[in-house]
């Protein structure tokens, strides 16, 4: 399936510079992102195809269960089992996908412009977020087994309550305890910029007081901007090379963008879908952890926890795949009513400004197959919020008030 919407996908990609794109990208730069487009297509088409290789070599050669009997050689722990089973196999992959991702940054995105991390910044950003995976990803899991060592086939309900809790803390606290790990956030200096996003997060009946500036510019020329937080702990984040290409005005919509996600509720809904999602996985499982197939399947010769989730893990693939388009239509939804919100309550115009500098910028394909788009967009594509923001504009009166600080 995914090769086809693949190739479906590339069927709109020309040399010639389509009418609905003049204007936005001049005949140079599109013809650049088109190259870039064609280039990570080939990368990643390559790297699915590796990958999936390795599964099945894992599968035929029954290498899972001779990971599982070489543990279980010097450890009987059913937790210090379970952690050792998938460290190594995390570790695997990961060192595994090291040399494409080296190759992605140092070559690919270097080519094109966007690269600006060092080999020094490449290694510690690897051994960071193992320290972090082996810490947070260890932690659930070991708990997860505890419970179900404890209450059997209940367990994912504790378990579920476990991980919401988890999920909320993670939700709160994101860019004050995990951002700074791999990049300095500063306070927003006084001046034009901080007192345009003020005066309109005021106007608009929303709080905010922090404002960080990341470098962002330390990895890549990449620009973007996001909230985090809930209640007293939001956060407005801007990277410094958003800040660097785009006018104050510009600046102002996108924050206005992000403020609609707020307003309409969208970050409170997400986590509560997520949540869901979190329970229906976990009683699923719990219907199957103790078949013993699963664990046979694999060429095992005794049931055991960590086989099960594994197999789990791959029977639950297509269920995700369905539910991650249910997700990304909610996601496209919202992102057309956070575009609205920043149209109506500040100036359609700029924020449409901002969204093409940053589509050209990064080189964005802007005529991707609708049914790609279906499939995997989370965000509607350039042309369709393009679209509905001059609606907006059309809707608004002729001499309003002026949008400023």
């Amino acid at each position: 399936m995914e090769r086809i919407l693949d190739y479906l996908n590339t069927r709109n990609w020309s040399e010639e510079m389509p009418e609905e794109v003049k204007g936005i990208y001049d005949e140079q730069k599109y013809r650049k992102s088109q190259r870039y487009n064609k280039v990570r297509h080939r990368f990643s088409s390559l790297v699915s195809v590796i990958f999936f290789a390795a599964l099945l070599i894992m599968l035929f050669f029954n290498m899972f269960a001779w990971l599982d009997l070489q543990i279980r050689s010097f450890t009987s722990h059913p937790v210090l089992i379970t952690l050792f089973f998938f460290g190594v196999l995390g570790m695997a992959n990961d060192l595994l996908g090291i040399p494409f991702a080296a190759w992605s940054t140092f070559v690919i995105e270097e080519q094109f412009g966007f690269n600006r991390t060092t080999i020094g910044t490449f290694i510690l950003d690897r051994f960071k977020s193992w320290m972090i995976s082996g810490l947070l990803g260890g932690g659930i899991l070991t708990l997860i087994v505890i419970l179900y060592q404890e209450t059997g086939q209940q367990f994912w309900i504790l378990a579920w309550i476990a991980i919401t809790l988890f999920s909320i803390f993670a939700t709160m606290f994101y860019s004050s305890l995990f951002v700074p790990l791999f990049n300095k956030l500063t306070p927003l200096e006084s001046g034009e910029l901080r007192n345009a996003i003020e005066a309109f997060a005021s106007r608009t009946g929303f709080r905010i007081s922090d404002i960080y500036v990341m470098d962002g510019s330390k990895r890549s020329n990449r620009a973007n901007a996001y909230f985090s937080g809930l209640g007293p702990k939001k956060r407005i984040v801007l990277y410094d090379t958003l800040i660097k290409d785009h006018t104050t005005e510009e600046l102002v919509a996108i924050l206005a963008h992000e403020i609609g996600h707020l307003k309409r509720k969208h970050i409170l809904r997400s986590l509560f879908i997520s949540t869901l999602e979190t329970g229906m996985l976990l009683f699923l499982f719990s219907l199957i952890v103790e078949s013993p197939e699963l664990s046979y399947a694999f060429g095992a010769q005794t049931q055991s926890f960590h086989l099960s989730l594994l197999a789990f893990g791959i029977l639950y693939s297509p269920i995700s795949t369905i539910l991650g388009i249910v997700m990304n239509t909610i996601s496209r939804s919202n992102e057309f009513q956070a575009d609205r919100f920043a149209g109506e309550q500040y100036d359609p115009d700029h924020l449409i400004s901002a969204l093409k500098k940053l589509s050209v910028n990064h080189l964005t394909n802007l005529k991707p197959h609708k049914a790609y788009v279906f499939v995997h967009f989370s965000h509607p594509p350039l042309l369709a919020r393009l679209n509905a923001l001059r609606k907006i504009r059309a809707e608004k009166p002729l001499n309003p008030e002026p949008q400023t600080a």
